[in-house]
């Protein structure tokens, strides 16, 4: 049987097993897709456990350039039998299947409406490598040379690719050269290649990079100007930690001297980890931590502590399933509401929203300079889609003539002011913001008590409720304050065009955009805005209250942002349609469209 046609159009899916090298194999599928000029996406579905679990890559190609993940397979390359029986089904009629036919399979084991490819990957392993453990890991890149004759991509640019992985390992080529062409000449000698399905070179890339969030926001942080790093791995996070410590060792050094400019400290626990971080702020240094959600939870007491002080606090949340450990391998949009209330109390956090690593880059150095400015912690807010995946993004820009914001800090020459009249929470400007000192900048001057509990204007020990309210008080005002200093949402379209509209955030984004078009296409087009911060600012409650109806697109059970929305704003619940999706993938266009669909069905059925 032959497939449907699909050129530069199609998903692909590796099915392996969790410890068995199969990952930079795959990541050099995606990225020769990426090099043949073709837009390209990839999902590393992997277990939480360390070896022998099924763990899957699933790879979109778009001419369109639609990124978000897509539902329906059209090619399986299935290795693992633990799972080949679900990867079988998973397939879309008229599809393929390319299998380790070293062992035939039993009846129960094929489809009679998809395309069975065998490739006798193991014998042919066994057959070129002595080594048991290198024949498993080289079995993989047969497989690859397989893929690279069926689907006619250009073997030189695998080679080179290959030549980057093992840059400093040259004596690797040539064995990986070698199984790459075992699975090239045996899928050209025993099959009609290329298949329906395949890979044309475009030149739709320009300048785009491919690279993981986690490394761009390690690297936004670096040039942001954190000099402090306490952080207690956790899964999706570890790598933000890993990546700074890469870069900070590469541009942090003294030239001279040779000796390091920052600190990388590994914490024993979470709640350790932030309060190193708190006092790294309040002594003057650009300081951060990340986690997931389960580590928030810990360090709820200090982000409290560090609203209430008002210490500059840096914090990176990669989302994972949850709740309790949950889900610590796939994706969520779950810590929305512990994040911006993180704490007891009235609490309130500032939370930037990425979603690109071009945006994990610049929400960064923007996060440390809001951290600054408005002395409190700011979140950023990804997920593991974002940030342990590759996605194709503009490339990172910084402007060399770009100071550091490090907000209302007085100097020596301000406290020998004899007019001065300084409280350290003393607002004199009328923006909630007070001026702070940073230890040692004066031998006499600027000293107060850093404190958690109430005090006044001058950092005194008061329980008065007189003085606290006005202490509050004054933080809402800094609150309002920072709504006009958040990164603005962004539009899909110049004016309002319809009565409805999509709002949506984050990782979503991929998603919720080719629904769009694909509603324009369908004559039901929608308004469409994507949040970039909390607090919300006026674009967005104008956004909302100039439509019907606002679907918001999010990816939890519970409808967290939306309630933020109707807490915040308060909008009026029934004026936003929540549309979910929790269980740990991305959601897909056709998600999207199909809740929407049913929305207006039943809307229109009860206005009958």
């Amino acid at each position: 049987m032959s497939g449907k046609r699909r050129v530069n159009d199609f998903v692909i899916r590796f099915a392996n097993v969790n410890g068995t090298g199969s990952a930079s194999t795959n990541g050099l599928f995606a990225k020769s897709i990426f090099r043949s000029g073709v837009p390209v996406s990839a999902k590393n579905i992997f277990p939480s456990n360390i070896q022998g679990l099924p763990t899957w890559y699933e790879v979109r190609i778009s001419d369109k350039g639609y990124l978000g993940r897509r539902e329906g397979i059209d090619i399986m390359v299935a290795v693992n039998p633990q799972s080949f029986q679900e990867d079988l089904q998973r397939i879309l009629p008229g599809g393929y299947i390319i299998y380790d036919n070293s062992r035939p399979l039993h009846d129960d084991q094929k489809r009679s409406d998809i395309n069975m490819i065998g490739l006798p990957m193991m014998l042919l392993s066994m057959e070129y490598f002595e080594l048991p453990r290198l024949q498993q890991l080289f079995k993989n890149v047969i497989y690859l040379g397989a893929l690279v004759a069926l689907l006619d991509i250009d073997i030189n640019i695998v080679k080179h690719l290959i030549e980057e992985l093992f840059a400093t390992k040259p004596k690797l080529w040539p064995p990986n050269f070698k199984a790459l062409e075992v699975g090239y000449n045996y899928a050209k000698e025993n099959y009609d290649c290329p298949l329906d399905t395949r890979i044309e070179k475009r030149d739709l890339i320009g300048d785009q990079i491919m690279v993981e969030g986690n490394e761009a926001t390690a690297l936004g942080i670096v040039y942001g100007g954190a000099t402090v790093c306490a952080w207690y791995p956790i899964t999706p996070s570890t790598s933000v930690a890993k990546a700074y410590d890469k870069y900070a060792n590469k541009f942090l050094i003294d030239k001279d001297s040779k000796k390091k400019k920052f600190a990388m400290v590994q914490a024993e626990d979470e709640l350790a980890a932030i309060g190193m971080v708190i006092g790294a702020g309040w002594n003057g240094a650009r300081a951060f931590t990340s986690t997931s959600g389960a580590g928030v939870s810990l360090m709820n007491e200090f982000i409290g502590l560090a609203y209430f002080a008002e210490i500059p606090v840096f914090l990176v949340n990669v989302q994972r399933g949850g709740p309790s450990t949950g889900m610590p391998t796939r994706t969520q949009q779950g810590d929305i509401i512990s994040s911006a209330y993180a704490s007891h109390g009235d609490t309130k956090h500032i939370l930037l929203f990425p979603s690109t690593p071009n945006e994990c880059f610049e929400m960064s150095a923007t996060g440390l300079d809001l951290a600054d400015r408005f002395q409190t912690p700011i979140i950023l807010l990804s997920d593991l889609d974002l940030g342990m995946n590759e996605h194709i993004t503009e490339p990172f820009s910084w402007d060399k003539n770009r100071k550091y914001d490090r907000g209302k800090v007085l100097t020596a020459e301000d406290l020998d002011d004899p007019n001065l009249d300084w409280g350290r929470y003393l607002d004199i400007d009328g923006d909630g913001i007070p001026y702070r000192t940073i230890p040692g900048t004066h031998p006499s001057k600027g000293g107060y008590f850093t404190r958690g509990t109430s005090r006044d204007e001058y950092a005194r020990y008061t329980e008065k409720g007189a003085v606290y309210k006005r202490n509050v008080d004054r933080l809402t005002r800094k609150w309002n304050t920072a709504r006009k200093w958040v990164p603005k949402p962004e539009f899909y379209q110049d004016g309002y065009k319809s009565n409805h509209g999509l709002l949506f955030f984050g990782t979503t984004t991929y998603a919720a955009i080719e629904a769009m078009d694909k509603l324009q296409a369908s004559s039901s087009p929608m308004d469409a805005m994507r949040i970039r911060a909390f607090p919300f600012n006026n674009e967005v409650e104008d956004f909302i209250s100039q439509h019907d109806e606002i679907f918001v697109i999010e990816q939890n059970k519970d409808a967290q942002m939306r309630s933020l929305l109707i807490n915040e704003l308060e909008i009026h619940p029934k004026k936003l349609i929540s549309i979910l999706n929790y269980d740990g993938y991305p959601i897909t266009a056709q998600n999207i469209i199909e809740q929407i669909g049913e929305h207006l069905s039943i809307k229109m059925i009860s206005q009958v």
